[in-house]
């Protein structure tokens, strides 16, 4: 993956659930670009994500497999979500967005994630002090 390698989770305040434990962050341009373009299933399993900053839609040009996104405000609110979005699609674009969280498929229908939730995005890992 083109994204930062990073330490950081994903957990969903309002449900009490991790949605990544292994989270990655695209930050600039050209990692944004890339996201999860030409990337294999096998390499995106349950527990990793890919947290898109800015981002306000996103698409799966060039990818091999479904995901599951939330579309996220400036205070990570869910403001929409696309589940089970399939290779060689253009997503939604949503002006509410500040971010986008991708996942692996069925990672919204397992931990219960719907529109109105926080999300929590921190450094470190789950269980350890954080630096954010």
């Amino acid at each position: 993956m083109a994204a930062q390698e990073s330490t950081a989770y994903a957990f969903n305040r309002t449900r009490q659930a991790f949605l990544a434990t292994r989270l990655s962050i695209a930050e600039t341009h050209w990692s944004r670009f890339w996201g999860l373009m030409c990337k294999k299933e096998s390499q995106f399993q349950a527990g990793d994500g890919l947290w898109i900053v800015p981002c306000r839609g996103v698409h799966t040009f060039a990818m091999n497999f479904p995901i599951d996104v939330l579309y996220l405000d400036q205070n990570h609110l869910v403001v929409h979500m696309g589940q089970h979005l399939k290779p060689w699609r253009m997503a939604r674009i949503s002006f509410r967005a500040a971010s986008v969280l991708e996942l692996p498929c069925e990672t919204l229908r397992s931990s219960g994630t719907a529109i109105g939730d926080i999300i929590e995005i921190t450094s470190g890992r789950p269980g350890q002090p954080t630096t954010a």
